[in-house]
């Protein structure tokens, strides 16, 4: 079975807690010692335990050693210190650069515009002149481009236009087809109707000329019965 792991806290228990550092400290002892054989490393340890006794392992002298290693930090720090002042000497180089690069492109821009020339000699303003037709060329180009494809757009919308026309008006002779056979069909029925009602008509203005006072027949009966009496 491998070893579990153990969390990294303080071990309540005093006994399992001295156990532990008696391990550990040996364990760090031989560290130190290999790492000094092994790679000819000048080596220090110093240990406290929690009852204040000290354990210590020193390739040569753990006085030495920190006294090494004292000089070695105050080199450090100058060392630091220098290198902090070259930083910041390059950004104050590389901020001025920046500075310079800025104002060489803002005169360029005022002398694309037409202004500032009165400082600029002849070859200068030929090669501004050459740059300012290529700067125009290219702007023609993309001008050009854009045109295209708005032609091109406007082409394929009149075409979608036109297939819709198209399709209203077929749907217009649809439609009136339809109502024209709708018209061929209403004249039929409304010409039988008209005869039915007009025979019917005609035999009521038959009968009613019959009774009517100022018909002839009627009117000699009239007579004739008005006379016998």
């Amino acid at each position: 079975m491998g070893r579990g792991k153990i969390e990294i806290k303080r071990i309540e228990n005093t006994t399992n807690r001295q156990v532990t550092f008696c391990k550990r400290r040996n364990g760090l002892l031989k560290k130190a010692y290999e790492l000094s054989v092994l790679c000819d490393a000048e080596v220090a340890l110093v240990v406290f335990s929690s009852r204040g006794r000290l354990y210590e392992y020193a390739t040569n002298s753990v006085k030495q050693t920190i006294e090494r290693y004292k000089k070695a930090s105050t080199d450090t720090s100058n060392t630091g210190t220098h290198v902090s002042e070259v930083n910041s000497q390059y950004y104050q180089q590389e901020a001025m650069k920046l500075r310079q690069q800025i104002a060489s492109l803002q005169n360029s821009n005022r002398n694309l515009l037409g202004e500032s020339l009165s400082s600029m000699n002849h070859k200068e303003l030929k090669q501004l002149e050459t740059r300012l037709e290529k700067g125009i060329s290219k702007i023609r180009a993309k001008k050009n481009e854009l045109l295209f494809a708005e032609i091109e757009y406007m082409q394929k919308r009149e075409m979608e236009l036109q297939n819709d026309n198209m399709y209203l008006r077929n749907k217009i002779a649809e439609n009136e087809s339809r109502a024209q056979q709708q018209m061929n069909v209403l004249p039929t029925a409304s010409t039988s109707e008209y005869e039915t009602m007009t025979q019917y008509d005609s035999r009521n203005y038959m009968h009613t000329n019959l009774m009517d006072p100022s018909n002839g027949h009627y009117g000699s009966q009239q007579q004739t019965a008005l006379q016998l009496g």
